[in-house]
């Protein structure tokens, strides 16, 4: 799949999905596969989204992401989306009007044949455009738009924010029925303090995107999978601060439950299954090593049934 941030590099004609996608969740797609179902045969199937997220452009604050860049652009490829572009969200973006929006971008540069949107889509100066409002001005060039219906899970709207408020509550059955899987967190593994090894229980630390938006701190039970393994491996994860031997900044860190070799430099992908415990400070390390030994014995019974 091709991503690029360079509208006119991007191949046309295109059948077009417009929002920001971040995380991927099945609200998500379905505006994507109402897109595909429909893309004539002579159209690139694109996804476009704005980079930076526009939240961060108008806060001038980070934005953490359910899916940076490259975990966005690998399911994308995987529902069969041609390619991605990414439009420079900046402030002669941001004054366009929702006509010039649709005339210099959808029109002109990406010479749109379809368009695809949520129910809440909203363009142009100051979000003064709606998904009705595009399907009207899409259609004076004869352009067809389908928007997409809400999503729910039970009675809750399917969103990004409900995603990202469930796994800061370490809520995470509701984050996966929201996403449709497991929420993830990919890193490589690089060297720590070499401190789990000491007590028994050796870690890999790993270093994810900083842009990726992390859950509670505190422990979870996990399936981990490698590029290097033909399956995947149960595992325990901890993201937090380590307050019994005084760790002073976040780290994650995974340890593997029925695997043990040399993992540094190696990537891997964590899937949340399970939140076990808040992270706690324990007044001996013996303290600590009952507590670690209690959640890998929780961990391996709850992960038979996924791994």
């Amino acid at each position: 799949m091709r991503v690029t941030s360079l509208l006119e590099i991007a191949p046309t004609p295109t059948a077009v999905a417009l929002g920001n996608f971040d995380g991927i969740h099945r609200g998500h797609c379905q505006v994507i596969q109402s897109l595909l179902s429909a893309c004539p045969d002579q159209a690139q199937g694109t996804v476009v989204a704005f980079d930076p997220h526009p939240q961060a452009f108008f806060s001038g604050q980070h934005q953490p992401l359910l899916t940076p860049l490259a975990e966005k652009a690998k399911l994308l490829e995987a529902l069969g989306v041609d390619q991605l572009v990414l439009i420079p969200f900046n402030q002669a973006l941001a004054r366009l009007s929702p006509q010039a929006f649709v005339q210099e971008i959808l029109v002109e540069q990406l010479v749109a044949q379809w368009v695809s949107v949520g129910f809440n889509f909203y363009f142009g100066y100051q979000r003064a455009g709606t998904a009705k409002d595009l399907v009207e001005i899409a259609g004076q060039y004869q352009i067809p738009v389908s928007i997409t219906a809400p999503q729910t899970n039970g009675a809750e709207p399917i969103s990004s924010s409900a995603i990202r408020a469930a796994l800061l509550q370490g809520d995470l059955q509701t984050a996966q029925e929201m996403l449709g899987r497991p929420y993830d967190l990919t890193g490589t593994v690089v060297y720590g303090q070499q401190l789990g090894r000491t007590i028994g229980f050796p870690t890999a630390n790993l270093q994810v995107p900083t842009d990726k938006f992390c859950p509670r701190t505190g422990v979870y039970s996990v399936s981990v999978t490698s590029p290097q393994w033909a399956q995947p491996q149960r595992g325990v994860m901890n993201w937090g601060c380590r307050p019994t031997v005084d760790g002073q900044q976040p780290s994650l860190e995974v340890h593997l439950l029925d695997w043990s070799g040399d993992l540094y430099g190696h990537t891997l992908t964590v899937h949340l299954q399970q939140f076990l415990r808040s992270e706690q400070k324990f007044a001996s390390l013996d303290a600590l090593k009952a507590q670690i030994q209690a959640d890998c014995d929780i961990a391996r019974s709850s992960l038979a049934a996924v791994v």
